[in-house]
This record gives C-alpha cells, structure tokens and sequence, in this order.
C-alpha cells in the first residue's frame, strides 16, 4: 500500500484500483473498528462497471493502526495523536492525493459508510466544489437525538451470536467481522471519548452548491440511525442546499452494512446505476 504522512507524523496507508478512462473515481471511506479490506466485493463491482477506487485505512485503522500501534492489535481502532480532527483531515487529504494523481477532468465521488460517512460530511462541507457526487451509507443527521448512542446489538443478540449482529443479517458477515484481527467491537465513543465523539455533530453547509448529486442509502433496521434520521439528513441537505439531485434508498429489514447485507447485490447494482445515469451517459 501507499502513504502519505499526516501532520502529526502518522503514515496513512491508502490503496487504489484503477481502471483505463473511467466514468469517474470513486474515493471510499470505511466505517469505525473496520479497513478497506473490507470492501473487495464492492471494489470490484464498481472497477467491473467502469470507476476507479481509491481508499485508505483510516487513523488507527487497518494498515495505518497496525503500524501505528506497532503491531498491538489490541490497540486497533484508536486514533492517536490529533483525535477525530486528524482523522478527519486524513480524508480530506486522499482527496487531494486522489485529484494530483488523476486530474481535474475525471469526475470524483466520495462514497463514506457509517463513521466514514459522518466524516464524509464534513469534507464536504469544507470543500464544497471538490467532488462531483456524495453517497452516504449507514450514514445519519448529525444532531442530538437523530444517532443511537446505545447498545447497537439489543435489538439482534441472540445465544450463539456475536456482538456485532447488528452489521447485516447475513450471520457469515458477524462471524468473519469477529475473526478478522484488523477489526474491533468497540464503539466510536469507546474509542475515541465522548468529547472527540461529540465534535462529530454539523450540518450540510450552505456553501454546497445546489447541483451536486446526493444518494443516501440506509438499512431499515439500521440500529445506529435508520430511516428517521437519514430521511431528516435529506431534507437538511435540500432545505439548506437548494439540492435538486438528492435521493434516498432505503431497504427494508437491512440492517447497518448494506453492501453487506444479504440483498447486497440490489444494493450494488443501485449505486452503479445511479452513478451511471450521472456519469456514464455518452
């Protein structure tokens, strides 16, 4: 994998899956306690239907917390020096690496999922012309009240389970999460604090310019926020925005991981065609 170091010293580790004359670039951010290893089977749908990937694993995540942390696996997930902050400024800065190495005419989309989606938000609102489409999965508004901040896994936990039944009801998806040593259980708040946890909270900003696509995609038995909160993030989206390209898919009994969900291909044959109707029209 490449690298780019941060500002605090820390090595990011990023990867990319690129095709010849893509219809666009796709810069992907991964959720809390995973990697982008996660991923392949998305990877390579979207490299089948023509776009190119890039990804990295985020602060304290997969290969950048497995160097990080100096090998201690039990120390996966947590951020290190410059918390969320510099969590944060590692996404915005793949998409700057993303824009040197392919160039200003192919279009780029960020696809964040969960805590990369949270973060997604920001990036965008911070560099409102950058990208060319947002799409957020297990993604919510930003607000008190509108993020489950609880046990994610009470409404699944069943006597043989895991404690993560709450990603997808495919059972195969908890056990290989709970085998895989780059991935944790531990929540946002346990890893990165209350505080840091709480610098999440914003709103689309109004610098978004009204033409710029969005699609949210959200499980409807997503525990972490579901339908209620991402049907309020659309409407914020609009009503602060002007969008006039915004979309929400939602799918009924899924749960948080919708591109691993047993419907998962559905799912992935919806975001390539609702990036096709923007990006591969000839």
């Amino acid at each position: 994998m490449a690298t780019f170091t941060d500002a605090h010293g820390v090595r990011i580790h990023y990867e990319s899956w690129r095709v010849d004359e893509p219809h666009a670039v796709v810069q992907l951010a991964h959720g809390i306690g995973e990697h982008i290893g996660r991923y392949q089977e998305l990877i390579a749908a979207l490299n089948a239907a023509g776009y190119t990937v890039w990804a990295d694993d985020h602060r304290g995540h997969g290969q950048t917390g497995f160097e990080q942390h100096g090998g201690d696996l039990t120390r996966m997930g947590r951020p290190g020096p410059g918390g969320m902050g510099a969590a944060i400024a590692g996404v915005e800065r793949l998409g700057e690496v993303i824009r040197e190495a392919e160039g200003d005419d192919v279009p780029l989309v960020i696809l964040g999922h969960s805590w990369g989606s949270f973060m997604t938000q920001h990036v965008v609102n911070r560099h409102p012309d950058r990208y060319d489409a947002v799409v957020l999965t297990g993604s919510a508004w930003l607000q008190l009240g509108y993020t489950n901040l609880g046990n994610l896994n009470k409404g699944f936990a069943r006597p043989d389970g895991t404690p993560v039944e709450w990603l997808s009801r495919d059972p195969q998806v908890a056990r290989d999460f709970m085998a895989d040593p780059y991935t944790t259980d531990r929540t946002l708040q346990q890893l990165f604090g209350w505080p840091q946890s709480f610098t999440l909270m914003t709103r689309p900003s109004k610098r978004i310019p009204s033409e710029l696509p969005l699609l949210i995609m959200v499980g409807g038995d997503d525990p972490v926020a579901g339908e209620r909160s991402s049907l309020a993030l659309l409407r914020d989206y609009v009503r602060r925005c002007g969008l006039v390209d915004a979309h929400l898919i939602v799918y009924e009994g899924a749960r948080h991981e919708v591109f691993n969900e047993t419907n998962r291909v559905e799912v992935r044959a919806d975001l390539i065609s609702w990036l096709d109707e923007r990006f591969a029209v000839d």
